[in-house]
């Protein structure tokens, strides 16, 4: 099952997708007399996901599918982030050996490369990325990656169950202000943390959809164009490793978000458009995320 944040009767609240578009939790709450939570953030915290996927499969998708007049088309729909606050954003670095190279340093070992960043940061699908007006800032990065989606409070996980503690995945792009942390690593934060440096959507793909993570493709896309490409299985840190490691260090959050590393990084420029797409074996794909790139320093009045 996949889900949305849309842009809809003023507000931004939670869709189900279904063949022929989006149809907002809202209605099907009023129109079936239920009582589904009607953002996302919401059904993640009170571990409502797990229950919808099971409706949902058990007769769930043929009663919507039904509400034809009730059903959004995607070419109406204006996807918003899948939610505004999450708890904490997790991020890795370095975590593919090509994207460690474009820095000029080694993957790291034994600990995943890590950071946050602000919620303050978060930007949906179609939204402008806002190079930074200050002169210092030179070379600004888009880097696509892999977002998993953290479902319940958890400590010390094991590395054998950690889907068991996910509701799934999505698409990221993840900005970075990389000549300003060139002069100095521990700037990290900082570069990480500028206005609209996340987007993340437009569509959370539940974990049941997902078979093999390992085979799931990462592309960063510029201006149409792959950039680069990398596998899951080829990280440094997989998914469960990750997973399993921040669970004993701090514990997870219902809500947080894990964006996993890039295969590869691409300058981004004035007019620029950065894509993160991922797909997988037998046709699976999921909705790419595309984002416009503005530069501040070319519009002073904004």
């Amino acid at each position: 099952m996949r889900l949305a944040t849309i842009k809809w009767c003023g507000k931004e609240q939670a869709g189900i997708v279904l063949s022929e578009g989006i149809l907002p939790i809202r209605t099907l709450n009023q129109k079936k007399s239920m009582n589904w939570e009607e953002d996302i953030l919401s059904l993640i915290q009170k571990e409502e996901i797990e229950e919808l996927v099971c409706w949902y499969k058990g007769g769930g998708q043929q009663l919507m599918e039904e509400m034809k007049e009730d059903i959004l088309p995607f070419d109406a729909v204006q996807y918003a982030p899948l939610y505004r606050n999450p708890p904490r954003i997790f991020g890795i670095g370095l975590n593919y050996a090509d994207h460690a190279e474009d820095l000029g340093e080694g993957a790291p070992k034994g600990f995943p490369g890590s950071f946050y960043k602000p919620a303050s940061c978060i930007i949906g699908p179609g939204d402008e990325i806002h190079l930074p007006a200050m002169k210092e800032a030179q070379k600004t990065t888009g880097e696509a990656e892999l977002g998993i989606i953290l479902g319940k409070k958890c400590k010390f996980i094991g590395e054998e169950n950690w889907e068991d503690y996910i509701v799934g995945y999505t698409t990221i792009l993840d900005m970075t202000e990389e000549s300003i942390l060139r002069q100095n690593p521990r700037y990290l934060t900082i570069v990480k943390g500028f206005d609209t440096f996340f987007s993340f959507g437009p569509q959370l793909v539940t974990k049941d959809e997902v078979k093999d993570v390992l085979k799931l493709k990462v592309q960063t896309v510029h201006n149409g164009e792959v950039h680069a490409e990398n596998v899951v299985a080829n990280m440094t840190h997989r998914p469960a490793r990750l997973v399993s490691l921040i669970s004993h260090m701090q514990g997870w959050l219902a809500g947080d978000i894990l964006s996993t590393g890039t295969p590869r990084a691409v300058q981004i420029r004035e007019g620029d458009i950065v894509e993160c797409r991922i797909e997988g074996p037998d046709g699976f794909v999921m909705e790419p995320l595309k984002n416009p790139v503005i530069d501040l320093k070319l519009h002073p009045d904004m």
